[in-house]
């Protein structure tokens, strides 16, 4: 016992003195200290004989072991990384990469998966490579920073699994390959239990704010069908910031003060992930702004283009997004509405005051969120998981919060939810008392002109 408590204070001790050494490193310019990056890590590359194909969703097709580390210093907890078979948003096989992270206190039967809001167009910005010591900036440290998230859940005795959950071409916004990733990760982590400790029957929650709020909720939305036998272990989901029906967020940011400067890296997700030339659509600005962005982080854009709409960067016969086809039949398919209905419990946190992030857009049909995930879509996700589906669903907005400061709120929620869902308590439910929210139908294309 007294080892363990030993243990504990020193992982508890390195990642304090690593998330306090964030301005530090971040000062450093664009350096760029790694200890895997991609064009020297062949960890990441699929180079067996035999095709991806032939392997089901899952296999581990490699698997390393080395520490933990949080902005490049090695901690006491030791990560198995696997490379494994997975799906790409069009339904290819691809090769995916996962960390596994053992508690202390843990007995591989209970498992987290935390899925990472790195929001990155770069593939070395996601949370492998941070596992591994990147410490690249500035995408780079949001997933290194993570790690006072996950260190609550390892010092409570829950294994931790972390996803690459854009794949390792960064499709950012492809929220089925998100999905399929986390679920494959998590059966990748049980098939290789002599590796990673983690029984092929230890139950699992799903955890993730913002863009690991997609990944959270397309694997539970995804897991009935695509994975029943991760999905009759899973205890529920919980997640904050979850970005609904993309049409509307496009929208909803557009001209805002901070989160305008994300639109550029959501339309090249979207053309990334289904492979559409985007540039086709854009004028001289446009273009500009797509090629400056394609491999940058959340961390590139926000504040740097205030105002920014959809239509500066259009030609004039595209002015209206929803003239462009390929675009409205990829937000189409990345609309959590039109998704399945999740079979688990769930938590769902949702802020609603972006005007403290300079978004004030109050859009008929829109309404008004948390500065870049829409209150209404969400209130209205929950509504139709409460009326299609059995299991328990809680809602709560936090009308006081924003985006950047809601997870004060729901990451404390979301950890003592999941806990009473090891615990084998009944999930509460909020259904009936949702206030009402947006249609969720799908966008239909119109004449560009």
């Amino acid at each position: 016992m007294r080892k363990f408590r030993v243990r504990q204070a020193a992982i508890a001790g390195v990642v304090a003195l690593a998330v306090a050494a964030v301005p530090t490193v971040a000062s450093g310019a664009q350096k760029q200290s790694s200890s895997t990056t991609a064009g020297s890590d062949a960890f990441y590359t699929y180079n067996g004989s035999k095709p991806l194909s032939s392997y089901r969703p899952g296999d581990v097709l490699k698997v390393r072991t080395l520490p933990y580390h949080v902005l490049g210093i090695a901690t006491p907890i030791q990560a198995t990384q696997l490379l494994y078979r997975t799906t790409d948003e069009q339904g290819h096989p691809s090769a995916g990469v996962t960390s596994v992270l053992r508690s202390p206190g843990g007995d591989g039967r209970k498992v987290v998966s935390y899925q990472s809001f790195y929001d990155s167009l770069d593939p070395e910005d996601g949370p492998s490579r941070a596992v591994a010591g990147n410490v690249k900036l500035p995408g780079g440290l949001i997933a290194n920073a993570e790690s006072t998230l996950v260190a609550p859940l390892l010092l409570s005795g829950y294994d931790v699994v972390l996803p690459d959950t854009e794949g390792q071409a960064a499709h950012l916004t492809a929220s089925r390959e998100y999905g399929y990733n986390t679920l494959d990760s998590l059966r990748a982590a049980s098939s290789a239990a002599s590796r990673t400790g983690i029984s092929p029957d230890a139950r699992v929650g799903l955890m993730g704010y913002s863009g690991g709020a997609v990944a959270t909720n397309w694997a539970a939305s995804l897991a009935p069908k695509y994975a029943p036998d991760v999905n009759k272990r899973l205890v529920g989901y919980a997640e904050g910031g979850v970005l609904v029906k993309p049409s509307h967020i496009l929208r909803y940011i557009e001209g805002s003060q901070v989160w305008s400067g994300l639109i550029p890296e959501l339309l090249i997700g979207q053309a990334r992930s289904y492979d559409f030339d985007l540039k086709k659509y854009l004028n001289g600005y446009g273009k500009q702004l797509v090629d400056e962005h394609q491999h940058a982080s959340i961390a590139d854009a926000l504040g740097h283009y205030p105002g920014l709409t959809w239509k500066k960067m259009a030609k004039p016969e595209y002015a209206n997004p929803n003239s462009v086809p390929e675009l409205v039949e990829a937000v189409n398919k990345t609309n959590l509405g039109l998704a399945p209905t999740p079979t688990v419990p769930g938590y769902i946190g949702q802020g609603n005051a972006g005007a403290l992030e300079g978004t004030t857009s109050n859009i008929a049909g829109i309404g008004s969120g948390d500065g870049i995930t829409v209150a209404g879509d969400t209130r209205a996700l929950a509504q139709k998981y409460c009326a299609e589906g059995d299991a328990a669903v809680w809602y709560k907005q936090y009308d006081a919060l924003s985006h950047l400061t809601a997870p004060t709120a729901t990451v404390p929620t979301a950890l003592a939810w999941l806990r009473d869902r090891f615990a084998g308590k009944e999930a509460p439910s909020s259904c009936g008392s949702i206030a009402e929210g947006n249609s969720l139908a799908a966008d239909e294309t119109v004449p560009a002109g």
